[in-house]
């Protein structure tokens, strides 16, 4: 069994930066990726973004190119996420999910953390 818990959410205004992380604990991830995902207010859960254990290539949704960065501590079995120039439509929970199986847009995480609330004031 894998537990994941993710911590740094809170309150910020727009334009605003906060910083995700997800400690991994149990059974060891060492392959497959890590990803984000977030779910608004009233809406499903999106895909964020995701980093691949081995080689470190990353993934992100359009809506979060060039302001999220997803990276990895493979020693500590750590992921963060950095979010910058947070717009209000970044508010949601945001949950960390772990897979030993990485297939792209396909891929199924089978773990998933308990979630951290980001609220982005305007």
């Amino acid at each position: 069994q894998v537990r994941l818990v993710e911590s740094g959410g809170g309150l910020v205004q727009t334009g605003g930066s906060l910083r995700l992380s997800c400690a991994t604990s149990g059974r060891t991830v060492s392959s497959g990726a890590m990803g984000w995902f977030r779910r608004a207010p009233g809406k499903e859960r999106d895909f964020v973004a995701a980093i691949r254990w081995s080689g470190g290539s990353t993934y992100y949704a359009d809506s979060v190119k060039g302001r999220f960065t997803i990276s990895r501590d493979n020693a500590k079995n750590t992921v963060s996420l950095q979010m910058n120039s947070l717009k209000p439509e970044d508010t949601g929970v945001y949950y960390c999910a772990a897979t030993s199986s990485w297939r792209g847009s396909a891929t199924r995480y089978d773990y998933w953390g308990q979630g951290t609330q980001v609220t982005v004031s305007s």
